[in-house]
């Protein structure tokens, strides 16, 4: 019996199931990966809103990555909604522990409903200290703007400020487009040239997609996929499931897997 390998995700609660672990999961083992998942915060949300988080203790958090990797060989992680500053100690060692494996970090800062995940204060320390142990950082162009501090209205915007990000954290950065009022692109720059993705403008408002996407790229990365295509495979991935998501409440539709 072939074992699979196992991705690890680090992220937020979300009871939808439409975002973070529960997201994460479902697509590293829609992807032939048995996933685990690392809770750093507990939120109170529905498809419309953020109501309140409940944060562990940061030493809980650790002490859920040593259950984990005492007992199981990781071949990859993926890093979301970090809680607070007081895991940002605790999973930047994470990925120090881990610096052979694919490591995804996807910079959720705020909900897509306007509800702060993490202090702006906060900046600072999670691009010096989690920013350059990442293999890919998958800012959207709000998170873009705080991390670059610019102001991104067109393509060239999001090409010097993956530039300015890569700088400033010496990772690769796939910034993405589906904010902008143009057609959606998604701009990589992995420190030599910038690769551009090209979308279809769907008119659908999906909770989760920065999630799936970022999960996504951390399978094909373990599959042995360059940076490059990695992040093509995935963007089509998110795009056909953007157009298979349903509506389980009155708000954003949830992505589905399995379908």
């Amino acid at each position: 019996m072939k074992v699979k390998k196992v991705l690890l995700s680090i992220a937020g609660y979300d009871p939808t199931s439409g975002a973070g672990v529960l997201l994460d999961t479902q697509t590293f083992m829609q992807m032939g990966f048995h996933g685990v998942g690392i809770v750093t915060a507990l939120t109170a949300q529905n498809t419309e809103c953020v109501r309140g988080t409940f944060l562990p203790p940061s030493d809980f958090l650790e002490e859920q990555y040593h259950a984990l990797s005492d007992d199981i060989e990781i071949s990859g992680i993926k890093v979301g909604m970090l809680g607070s500053r007081q895991n940002i100690p605790v999973i930047a060692q994470i990925l120090s522990k881990n610096p052979e494996i694919p490591l995804v970090v996807d910079p959720i800062i705020r909900s897509s409903s306007g509800y702060w995940l993490l202090d702006k204060a906060d900046l600072s320390a999670y691009t010096e200290t989690i920013g350059p142990k990442a293999s890919l950082l998958t800012p959207n162009i709000h998170e873009a703007k705080l991390l670059s501090g610019i102001d991104i209205r067109d393509i060239n915007d999001m090409k010097k400020a993956a530039e300015r990000i890569f700088h400033t954290i010496t990772a690769p950065c796939l910034l993405k487009g589906g904010h902008l009022k143009d057609p959606p692109t998604d701009v990589l720059y992995d420190g030599k040239k910038h690769t551009l993705f090209a979308n279809e403008k769907i008119e659908r408002a999906v909770h989760g997609t920065g999630c799936f996407l970022s999960s996504s790229i951390l399978g094909y990365l373990v599959l042995g996929h360059s940076i490059q295509k990695s992040c093509k495979l995935a963007i089509q991935d998110t795009s056909h499931a953007i157009k298979k998501a349903v509506p389980i409440g009155h708000g954003q539709y949830i992505i589905q897997l399995g379908q």
